[in-house]
């Protein structure tokens, strides 16, 4: 069984006000639906690139 945000938030002692419940279970959602795909996904033909720049993102 699928658990809700909601009471996933209730397990750990977070209360949470009815009006933001719809946009916390549809990003939980859509986290949920991210985390299916990358399991799936072959990551051995996929590249990752960091750069760090000091002091912030500067476009020269």
């Amino acid at each position: 069984m699928k658990l809700s945000i909601q009471e996933k938030l209730e397990d750990k002692g977070i209360t949470v006000k009815e009006g933001h419940l719809p946009l916390l279970q549809t990003r939980w959602d859509a986290i949920q639906d991210l985390k299916k795909k990358i399991d799936s996904a072959n990551l051995d033909d996929a590249d990752i690139s960091l750069r760090n720049t000091p002091g912030g993102d500067h476009i020269e």
